[in-house]
């Protein structure tokens, strides 16, 4: 499964085990869907000096660096590094990352803050994505990490128990969506529509209360897909669909049934029966199809970008269209060099500013942007490239149709990327220069409807009070008074020195 090659798999490592796990990620990791981009000098930078800052300030405090990475200041002191290395765009001090109450304070006020991430992932227990398995066996055969030699090894890290700790305990998010990904192999699905339907009910079951919102996967073209989708619609429940216009994404170079959201023949009648059963969230994965990935399979470059959304939206006033990951191009192995040059040359990054478009060229309200990947990848790349897009996105779609989704657990805990958005602000230089609004502070209009607001209203979500003295939260309570902290690890794969 996958479509790295095995010569490109021995040209990586495996990120949980040699990615540096400080506060904030400093390289691009991947799964085994597309190579990872090295490690560029800026980001070695930023790891250098996070490791150097980390070290003074665990010394001050009598701790270890490691330990020190895992509380607030440890954050803090990553978002410094990241105003030395790129400009000022994140709200950090040295004076609250040398201050451990300060920044322990800070963290105190926000973390009731309703965070609802609409985008996360784990996998089933029968997964083929057995190739992360095989890299962490070979580097423990080659004594790279001795930790790893003579242990048996698997890819638990990627499956339902750390999803709950990463995402439930080691971060401020209060609701998340499981989602999927579907395949034309029935095997390589990450989770069958009943899987993610029933590990909802388990854990809000678990919980007593709405903890867990989930996805089903339509998959046009596909046979017997519309019976498929009656079948979720009567027996499953769902919260919302997914789709992906690129087919299988998982194999590209075997996907037989790429479409497009506006085929009025094919995918039409789905959206009748959507609409007809209340399930008006269609969300909808679209970018991550960077040029090396677009030489290699051409022909599902029209299925990739989001040149028929507008007519989409247009027809189906009715329903919502929430494109995943924003449309961008350039994740998933793609160079984040190039969306920045692309927004200083023109003032436009393919093919965000295309979705921030849609609203102005089709006289549209429904179309919204996810910001998995597209938030976490160009955060750790180049964060000026982070706050051009959301400036672009707010200003085009409004402030109140861009929506929150981290994309774990590729990415670890979700915590770096709340503390990211909570602390980014757009330079006033590419304010007036762009006529971008500001973000804000962390609990600003803006941040607040990014953060949940907005996907709360999405899927009516109303009994936030019953959040506050369930099950989850007794557990997290009780996780963090025996003194646990974040891993700050990573899972997948980067690529193999500089």
């Amino acid at each position: 499964m996958g479509l790295l090659s095995r010569e490109e798999l021995d040209s990586l490592l495996p990120a949980e085990t040699h990615a540096f796990p400080g506060p904030i990620p400093t390289q691009t990791v991947s799964s085994d869907e597309y190579y990872p981009a090295p490690q560029t000098a800026r980001q070695r930078e930023v790891e250098a000096r996070i490791k150097t800052l980390g070290g003074e300030l665990a010394r001050k405090h009598g701790m270890s660096r490691r330990r020190f990475f895992a509380t607030a200041s440890g954050m803090v002191a990553a978002f410094v590094v990241m105003n030395d290395v790129y400009g000022r765009l994140f709200d950090a001090s040295r004076a609250e990352a040398a201050d451990k109450d300060m920044a322990a304070e800070r963290a105190k006020a926000l973390k009731d803050q309703f965070i609802m991430d609409c985008h996360t992932h784990f996998l089933r227990d029968d997964t083929r994505i057995k190739t992360f398995v095989l890299q962490r066996q070979a580097v423990g055969k080659a004594g790279w990490n001795p930790a790893l030699a003579g242990k048996e090894q698997t890819i638990e890290d990627l499956k339902f128990a750390n999803y709950y700790k990463e995402v439930f305990l080691d971060s401020d998010t209060k609701v998340a969506l499981l989602s999927g990904a579907p395949s034309d192999i029935p095997q390589d699905w990450f989770l069958t529509n009943e899987m993610k339907a029933e590990t909802r009910a388990r854990v809000n079951r678990e919980a007593g209360s709405r903890r867990m919102l989930s996805h089903a996967i339509f998959t046009p073209g596909q046979p017997g897909w519309l019976e498929a989708v009656d079948h979720a619609i009567r027996d499953l429940k769902p919260d919302s669909f997914k789709g992906y216009t690129i087919g299988d994404n998982t194999n590209k170079n075997m996907s037989k049934y790429p479409w497009r959201l506006d085929d009025e023949k094919l995918v039409y009648p789905f959206y009748e029966r959507a609409l007809k059963a209340g399930l008006v969230n269609i969300c909808i994965h679209k970018g991550l199809f960077p040029p090396s990935v677009e030489k290699q399979f051409p022909h599902l470059l029209a299925h990739s970008d989001v040149r028929d959304v507008g007519k989409a939206a247009r027809d189906w006033p009715k329903l919502n269209f929430i494109i995943y990951h924003g449309g961008y191009r350039f994740a998933g192995g793609g160079r984040v060099e190039d969306a920045w040059e692309q927004f200083e040359r023109t003032g436009r990054i393919e093919w965000v500013t295309d979705l921030a478009d849609v609203p102005s060229k089709h006289g549209v309200t429904n179309v919204y942007a996810d910001v998995g990947q597209l938030f976490a990848q160009t955060t750790v790349a180049d964060p000026r490239t982070t706050a051009a897009m959301m400036g672009q996105l707010v200003r085009g779609l409004g402030a109140d149709r861009v929506v929150w989704g981290s994309d774990a657990i590729w990415t670890g805990s979700p915590q770096w990327q709340i503390e990211a958005l909570r602390r980014l602000e757009i330079p006033e230089d590419m304010q007036k220069k762009y006529g971008f609004k500001p973000l804000g502070p962390a609990d600003s209009p803006v941040k607040s409807a990014i953060f949940g607001e907005t996907n709360a209203r999405l899927y009516k979500y109303e009994r936030r009070a019953a959040l506050v003295g369930d099950r989850f939260a007794a557990l997290k309570q009780e996780y963090e008074q025996a003194g646990a902290e974040r891993s700050n690890l990573r899972y997948g794969y980067i690529t193999r020195g500089a």
